[in-house]
């Protein structure tokens, strides 16, 4: 009796077959992916924006985000800027909390000159002085901006690729993760996932311009908040160190423009034309490419 079985044209049909399944299921496991992370980060963005509410009705106001150059003897460039100042804000400079002292410097001091007293070391200013942290430290991806120098580990880049911010600064991520972080945890050694720095600008109320025009001196916001991480820091996700879409030139328009054009709220009359936001502040996570100003990404505006 001949025992039945498939024949190679019918074998190779269903193999056939279970590849163009896979070839639509693939594709479709990765968009389910996508949105999932896009929605995760709308989610964080909600989360900020509560810690921003509760910090406003704290302090009294959003904090600062524009650039701060802080040359230092131990250090060429300790540079602070609108990423960092929203970490400090809502976990602390140490995340222990924000404290109230605090004139948003990289080195923590509570004045002008670097020979200032440090709030941030000095245990008689933390006794019931802080506040916080406004964001829970084990959701709210944190890490450090650049490699300590006795670990080199910990960071998202080595202290090299920060120039010229402070390393030793903390940063909030998106949760598209792009790069995996060692750290020591409680003595031992965790690898943890990092997303992009999230961008953060601070609307100056007072001014009534979106920038593009860029010979108006009063704009609401000030693209230089974040250059060194539009112009300078690499992308995540390649490791390559390349301007961002929000930071170069683009068919002979002036770095600038790209960033407000980015910003500017389509709603507004083009005689009147303004960002989005124009009274708090705006969020910017790089989205799934790691890369700023592209479609992908996510931002608590244009929603």
């Amino acid at each position: 009796m001949r025992k039945k079985a498939f024949t190679m044209i019918e074998l190779l049909t269903v193999l056939g077959i279970i590849a163009i399944l896979v070839g639509i299921l693939i594709p479709a496991l990765a968009m389910v992916r996508k949105f999932a992370k896009e929605t995760a980060q709308k989610s964080r963005f909600t989360a900020i924006e509560m810690a921003m509410l509760t910090f406003k009705n704290d302090y009294g106001d959003y904090p600062p985000s524009y650039r701060v150059y802080q040359p230092q003897p131990s250090l060429s460039t300790l540079d602070y800027c609108g990423t960092q100042k929203l970490a400090e804000a809502l976990v602390g400079l140490d995340l222990l909390g924000f404290h109230p002292d605090s004139v948003f410097r990289s080195d923590g001091f509570d004045g002008p000159a670097p020979s200032g007293v440090n709030i941030y070391t000095t245990a008689t200013y933390d006794d019931g002085e802080r506040k916080g942290p406004y964001l829970d430290i084990e959701k709210a991806n944190v890490f450090r901006l650049g490699t300590s120098d006795i670990t080199k580990q910990d960071g998202l880049w080595n202290r090299n690729d920060c120039t010229p911010l402070n390393p030793d600064t903390f940063v909030l991520c998106d949760v598209f993760t792009c790069k995996k972080v060692v750290m020591t945890d409680f003595g031992k050694t965790v690898v943890r996932q990092a997303g992009t720095p999230i961008l953060y600008y601070k609307a100056n109320t007072t001014n009534k311009s979106i920038g593009v025009d860029l010979a108006i001196p009063d704009r609401i916001y000030d693209y230089r908040d974040n250059i060194p991480f539009t112009e300078v820091l690499p992308i995540l996700a390649t490791g390559k160190k390349v301007k961002h879409k929000i930071g170069q030139p683009q068919e002979g328009v002036p770095t600038e423009k790209n960033f407000y054009y980015f910003i500017a709220d389509p709603l507004t009359s083009i005689s009147t034309k303004m960002p989005y936001n124009p009274d708090s502040y705006i969020l910017i996570s790089a989205g799934m490419d790691g890369e700023y100003g592209t479609a992908d990404d996510i931002t608590n505006f244009n929603k």
